[in-house]
């Protein structure tokens, strides 16, 4: 009697594993640090003293595009960050007397920061675990720019999008 056809299941074959899915493109994700991500996004630092006023803080971050200001002293040294979060929680706090009051009274002084050769996970999980988007990367030298939480995760998009072209033009070609 002749057997009919059956279409294959998931039981049936063994899956091919994808690039995304192998050891080494896992362990290339893994290695990829903070160096590589501030060469891509650029090493430009945004900085406020901790006298100026909430208000030029509000203009800085508007006019540059950005949610979080470094705080430094006159030196370039880091005295802290300032976030929109943190300008948000003042304002409701004291509505109609925020902005003539100094960042240094409500920046966040302990700052975690990160070095250029730290892995890019490992720094995705520092923000993750504290619940902060934005990363000072200092090394010796002093500050080196600042990463976002969307600045990795970009990242690691772009190479990912960038597997998947290699893979589909080794499935073609």
């Amino acid at each position: 009697m002749p057997s009919s056809y059956q279409a294959p299941n998931r039981k049936s074959e063994e899956k091919a594993k994808t690039v995304s899915q192998s050891a080494s493109s896992n362990m290339s994700a893994a290695s990829a640090s903070v160096h590589m991500v501030l060469d891509q996004k650029g090493k430009n630092v945004f900085a406020i003293r901790p006298q100026d006023t909430l208000g030029k803080a509000v203009e800085v971050l508007r006019d540059k595009h950005i949610g979080a200001l470094l705080v430094t002293d006159a030196n370039g040294s880091l005295q802290g960050i300032l976030s929109e979060r943190d300008i948000v929680r003042k304002l409701a706090d004291t509505p109609g007397q925020t902005l003539p009051q100094k960042v240094e009274d409500v920046m966040t002084s302990e700052v975690q920061v990160c070095a250029p050769d730290d892995a890019m996970v490992d720094v995705l999980r520092r923000m993750t675990e504290g619940r902060f988007r934005h990363m000072p990367v200092a090394d010796d030298s002093g500050l080196l720019g600042m990463v976002t939480i969307g600045d990795l995760v970009n990242f690691r998009l772009t190479q990912l999008e960038h597997e998947a072209l290699q893979m589909k033009q080794l499935i073609v070609g």
